[in-house]
Formats: C-alpha cells, structure tokens, sequence
C-alpha cells in the first residue's frame, strides 16, 4: 500500500559512510541514512506485513549472517507473530529458500542462502544481549513498559554499522511511557526539523493518526487517519465497529490516539466526602444538558453557590431517549429562570440550541476547548472540595463510571466509555455555566 511504500523509500535512504568507517573490502560503502525507524499506524492497517518484507529484505540483501530479532507484547505474542510469519512465507515462492526451528526458547527462520536468521525475543529475556544484532523490531511497542529491549538492541547493534532499530505500534495509554517518549520525540523531530547531533545518524518518524479534536464519528476523520481505508479496511466494517465499541478502544486502535489508561478518572473515596444534604441552594441557577452518542439516554443537571467559592450540583431529570429535554428544559426556565442554560456542541444536545433560543432561554455552546476546561474545573473543584452533591445514585455511578477522553494536552469525560456519564456531563456544563456568570449574592430560597 502507499503507506508502507513510503515508510520503506525513506527508511531505506543512503548516506555515504563517514570517514573512518569505510569496509576495506566494500569501497564507497553506503550506510541507512536512519539507524532508528518509529512507525504509528492504526490497527489492521498492514504492519505485519511490512515487518516481514523488512525482515525479509534484510535476510537476503544485506550480506551473510544477519541476524534479527522481533519482540512484541510479550513471548507468547513474539512466538504467534513468528509463526505467522512463516506460514505466510510457506505460501510464497520463498517457501524452500527457509528452514523452521521451533525448539522453544530457539525459535528461528534461517535463511539457506545467506544463513540469515529471525529470531523472536521479549523484554527482560537474555536473547536481545548476544554479540551482535543487525536488525531489531520491537512491534506493538505500546505494551513495552521499561526500557530493557532498547537495552540489550543498542550495545548489540554498536559494530554493526548498517544495523537499523525498528519500532511499530498504535499509540498506548498513559502507561506507555517508552512508546509515548518516542513518539513525542518523533513528533518534535518532524515538527523542528531536527536531529539530536548526538546521534551519529537520524530518527525517521511517521505516524497516521487522527487530530486529538477530531470528531471521531465523522468518515473525513477516518478518511485522514486510516491509511488502509478503502484498500484492506471498508468504511461499513469501521462504522460496525464505532458503534459497539468503547470510546477510548475506538480512538486508540482505529483512529490512533493516545487514551488514559482504564482507572476512574474521581479516586472512589473523593465523591462520598463532598456529600452534603444540608447546603442552600443559592439563588442564581444554571443549567447544563447532557444526550448520550446513541441518544438512548439524556440528563438535565444544574448548579448554584453555596458560599463563596462552593458549588452545590444536583440531577434533575434523566430519562430514556432524548426528545423529552427541549421541552422540559423550557418549562424548568419558565420556574427557576436560569441565568445560563450549557450545552456542548461535541454532543447531540448541542444540536438543541437553536430551538432553546428561539423559546427565550439564554444558551451557551461549548466548543472542544471549553469543554475540556469545564470537566478539568470540575475535576479540580473535586479534589479541592469546593463542589457538592445530595448523593443521587445514578450521579454516582456516572462519577464511578467516568473515564478520559484525551484532547491535545488537555482531557474531557469520555461520554463512549464506561458507561451512561450523560449525568455527570450535565453538572459538570452546569458549574462552568456558573462559574462564566459569575459569583452574585447567596440568598437561598
């Protein structure tokens, strides 16, 4: 495909050898122009073939006795990968150029003509430490959680000077701290056109991912992200797919996004402490509204001062579907008059606001930005203890249930993942609301 043409034409760049490290034997020797290649790509986009074809490619043309060796996730992935590999390579007009040891722990493909072989190895494990290594592939490198593999590749790879290190993976989670440094390494490169004059030779970085605002449910998005969309991937199976599956395993695999990992965002102990039945309500009132992605459930939430600097939140309503909020958060204005009613423009409650203007109710839309500051204040407002609740239990749980969804440098609740947040959204849009018009006088009522 054209991705993996390009990640191969400039992986594949020469350089002419430094002086001082030219072979006698091989005059004019030409060196890879890059001894680190980073490739992020969705899921099922056709890593694993590129891998092979790498492989491959550096069993046969670059000379006798190379020696590879390819780690994923761990070694029972790094066997199942390898494997594959050679079942793949039984079909092909390759199939008796090989042989298959299979003796664990030994498990390798060498190559008759060149005696080249393809090892398989995993972090922690001693095969990565031999005397030399030309070629290593860490796949799925977002499972990798220290640095042992790059370890052992680099000190084996320090004579061997056209060896190249591979890294390929989707981005991770918030706990892949090696994959994450280098991919904001890469990034930084691409972006400063830089190279670190440390490195004798360079990084090459590519990476196909969908921008951190991005809707995740338009096809434009997938379209720009998904390089085998149209080719090996058809825009039905992704929209299948988008529809059963969690918001943050939806960004992550399919759209190459960075997420948090899989722990509730509000530590269980904080809520139940900011339980509080007695506070006032105050008389300056706003609204927030809230409709799930499948438009299976919508919340109405609101929030009020309650002393200086104290928000005080509370559910109103929440009910199945959706056609019922216009209509009720028109008779809650014409009863409490609202000095804001919050909607966000990332949900189908978003769509509302045209028809809430047109009944007189004073609407404000968050854009993605705003958004993401209301559920940080909210979070904040948490852990300082300056918001409160009555203890309604489906608040609760969207509190319980309530993941990151990652924004740039930024994060918002995760309305796909989880569970029904729908509640929590509201409030959340509620206390921004507030805190836009600002701290009036407390008079409870």
């Amino acid at each position: 495909m054209p991705w993996q043409a390009q990640v191969v034409n400039v992986a594949y760049e020469l350089v002419p050898a430094a002086a001082g490290l030219v072979i006698p034997e091989r005059p004019g020797f030409w060196l890879p122009a890059y001894r680190v290649v980073r490739v992020s790509v969705p899921r099922q986009s056709g890593k694993t073939t590129l891998v092979l074809t790498i492989e491959v490619d550096r069993s046969l043309n670059f000379g006798d006795l190379q020696r590879i060796l390819y780690a994923a996730q761990d070694r029972n992935h790094s066997r199942e990968k390898w494997e594959e590999q050679c079942e793949y390579l039984k079909r092909t007009v390759l199939r008796n150029q090989f042989t298959q040891r299979r003796q664990t722990g030994l498990e390798r493909t060498v190559w008759k003509a060149t005696g080249s072989s393809i090892g398989i190895t995993a972090s922690g494990e001693t095969s990565g430490h031999g005397p030399t290594l030309d070629l290593g592939v860490v796949d799925e490198a977002w499972a990798q959680k220290d640095e042992r593999l790059a370890a052992a590749f680099r000190p084996a790879m320090m004579t061997r000077r056209d060896a190249q290190e591979w890294w390929l993976s989707t981005m991770g989670t918030e706990d892949s701290v090696p994959w994450n440094d280098r991919v904001d390494d890469g990034r930084a490169r691409v972006e400063a056109q830089i190279e670190d004059p440390s490195e004798r030779r360079g990084v090459a970085y590519f990476e196909w991912s969908a921008p951190d605002d991005a809707d995740p449910y338009d096809e434009e998005t997938w379209w720009g992200c998904m390089p085998a969309l149209g080719r090996t991937v058809d825009v039905d199976t992704i929209w299948t797919d988008a529809k059963s599956l969690p918001e943050a395993d939806f960004r992550r695999g399919y759209l190459n996004q960075r997420t948090v990992g899989g722990k509730p965002v509000i530590p269980a102990g904080h809520w139940p402490r900011l339980r509080n039945e007695d506070l006032p309500w105050g008389t300056t009132l706003v609204f927030g509204a809230d409709i799930t992605p499948d438009r299976g459930f919508g919340s109405i939430g609101v929030a009020s001062w309650a002393g200086t600097g104290r928000v005080l939140v509370e559910v109103i309503e929440h009910r199945p579907d959706a056609g019922w909020i216009t209509q009720r958060l028109a008779e809650l204005a014409q009863r409490w008059r609202p000095a804001l009613v919050v909607v966000d423009r990332g949900s189908p409650a978003g769509k509302l606001a045209p028809e809430l203007e047109t009944l007189g109710l004073p609407v404000e839309v968050t854009d993605t930005g705003a958004y993401a500051g209301a559920c940080g204040g909210f979070f904040d407002d948490v852990v300082d203890q300056k918001v409160y609740h009555r203890g309604q239990p489906l608040l609760d749980a969207a509190v319980a249930a309530a993941r990151k969804r990652q924004i740039g440098d930024t994060w918002a609740w995760a309305r796909r993942e989880g569970g029904d947040v729908s509640p929590l959204v509201a409030v959340t849009l509620a206390r921004y609301g507030l805190h836009k018009v600002g701290e009036g006088d407390f008079a409870i009522f």
